[in-house]
């Protein structure tokens, strides 16, 4: 079974770039300004994945998060995939998260893994039997 492909981001001139991430008035209507409420506890290495597709009454940049999470991608990804900050991306995650439209996962732990040798050990038993 092949692994889904990764989104493709796409390219923009960097004077298109550069406008739209020097405008903070569009990035202040995208997260709907200061509303007191408090974010989720996000990374940038904090893995998200949606959890069923975004329906049309989703704002665009959040329906975009949406789509790009089909296969589980980190907020530092999702934030370089947009051209959008890590503080406005964690915003719109928030708001997703709410509705449970993506979810979030810890990333795994190396220390969480068991040892490769112990593995190994397992492996060569398994196959003596």
């Amino acid at each position: 079974m092949t692994p889904p492909p990764h989104p493709r981001r796409e390219r923009r001139s960097p004077e298109i770039a550069d406008t739209e991430a020097a405008d903070p008035e569009r990035l202040y209507v995208i997260t709907g300004g200061p509303d007191g409420t408090e974010r989720a506890p996000l990374d940038l290495v904090t893995m998200i994945v949606a959890r069923e597709p975004a329906s049309p009454t989703v704002p665009p940049e959040q329906a975009a998060i949406v789509r790009l999470c089909r296969a589980p991608l980190s907020v530092a990804e999702i934030s370089a995939y947009l051209s959008l900050p890590f503080s406005v991306v964690t915003a719109l995650l928030t708001e997703l998260l709410a509705t449970e439209l993506v979810e979030s996962r810890a990333p795994i732990a190396r220390a969480a893994l068991p040892d490769r040798s112990l593995l190994e050990a397992v492996m060569h038993g398994l196959q003596k039997l």
